[in-house]
């Protein structure tokens, strides 16, 4: 007949009776430790994708299009908009596989940089700024960058493939590739405050 834990625990002492206490393995605890390093991880690997994507599209894609524009250079690569005159004159340079290309290009690499350097950035803000007023009013322009900058490319694309060209899609298409680069100037502005204050805030316990 088996006997009972008590009846064992009575005869051979405790180290007979099982173990009731659940073995932890501290190994698999979440730390904040190993959460902000798996932050850091993140934001090294989209960091890297980010200025991948940026070179691609701006720096080879888009300076590779001129080839096919007899030198014009695309509308997303000017800084401070462009004139009815130079999309008149791209237009008329470009057939419509090279239009297609634009297009292709636009939809592609020119989605895939913003929406992902617009994720890193509000990563990089969330992890190293504690003021939640501040970091919402921060979060504001790589959000603002996305949506600009994906608006933009539609614009683009519309003001090309259109039978008539429009001054007021010009314009518009005009204003929104500016305003996509000045708010990647800003997002790029509200990161390095974030690490600032990232920094100043580790620093700060340190000194104390």
């Amino acid at each position: 007949m088996a006997k009972t834990p008590a009846q064992r625990a009575a005869k051979h002492g405790t180290a007979a009776t099982p173990s009731t206490v659940p073995v932890i393995n501290n190994s698999t605890r979440r730390t904040p430790q190993k959460a902000q390093g798996n932050v850091n991880l993140f934001l090294i690997a989209s960091s890297v994708a980010s200025l991948f994507l940026f070179a691609y599209f701006h720096l080879l894609t888009l300076n590779q299009m001129k080839d096919l524009s007899g030198g014009l250079a695309m509308p997303q690569s000017f800084v401070f908009g462009f004139d009815m005159a130079h999309v008149e004159a791209l237009r008329l340079a470009m057939d419509a596989d090279a239009q297609g290309q634009l297009n292709y290009v636009g939809k592609t690499a020119g989605t895939l940089f913003p929406l992902l350097f617009a994720i890193t950035a509000l990563t990089m803000i969330a992890s190293n700024v504690a003021k939640r007023p501040l970091r919402w009013a921060l979060w504001v322009l790589p959000l603002a960058f996305a949506a600009i900058s994906l608006w933009a490319n539609a614009a683009v694309d519309s003001m090309m493939a259109a039978q008539k060209l429009d001054p007021g899609a010009v314009t518009m298409a005009s204003g929104l590739v500016t305003a996509s680069w000045m708010l990647l100037i800003a997002t790029l502005l509200a990161i390095g405050l974030a690490l600032f204050l990232g920094r100043k805030k580790k620093v700060a316990p340190a000194a104390s």
